[in-house]
């Protein structure tokens, strides 16, 4: 095959030469309106067309090259002493996967757990290129299971206007979690 960014031969969707040159992750930070961080690792200019192939076939392989050149790096160096899990927003698969389950699961460490099908959104609208009214007036109606752990590590894949972020972390704090931060491979905000 070849590689989607420079389209030499290779054994990989995208080559390690371009993982290297185009996907090496910085570290960005932003706070929800309650002062929740929000760590992400990508502009979003910068990998806008790799996340759109989140609703194709080959969106499932890209989704696990950005995630293990970020997020797998992050679990690797987290050093919290306390065992904390993550929990991806909405990582109901609606198609054949569900890209948010895949970067919760390469968070799995010696230190992080990954929980799954914890946070399901009720409102599945989409608010790919919707305004923030939209989105407030749209709300997710999170879905929280019960699980035992109290630190959780919330993930997604985009940061935007972070209204998602925040009424995910809203109902994990109303039943008595405590939100460590918010982890994303990107954020809109950044140019």
């Amino acid at each position: 095959m070849r590689c989607l960014m420079c389209e030499s031969l290779s054994l990989k969707h995208i080559c390690k030469t371009c993982q290297i040159e185009y996907l090496t992750p910085s570290l960005y930070k932003r706070h929800l309106a309650d002062g929740t961080l929000v760590l992400s690792f990508y502009k979003y200019n910068d990998i806008k067309d790799l996340l759109h192939t989140k609703h194709t076939d080959i969106g499932f392989y890209i989704y696990n090259i950005l995630a293990k050149n970020s997020l797998k790096k992050f679990a690797e160096n987290f050093t919290l002493e306390e065992k904390i899990v993550s929990i991806a927003v909405d990582d109901n698969p609606n198609e054949k996967y569900s890209h948010t389950a895949i970067l919760s699961k390469i968070l799995h460490s010696s230190r992080i757990k990954s929980l799954h099908n914890k946070l399901i959104a009720k409102n599945t609208a989409s608010y790919s290129g919707k305004s923030k009214a939209y989105r407030l007036s749209n709300p997710r109606n999170f879905q929280l299971k019960k699980f035992k752990q109290k630190s959780v590590i919330v993930v997604d894949d985009i940061i935007t206007t972070g209204s998602t972020l925040q009424e995910a972390v809203n109902i994990l704090k109303a039943a008595g979690k405590e939100v460590v931060f918010c982890l994303t491979l990107c954020d809109v905000s950044q140019q």
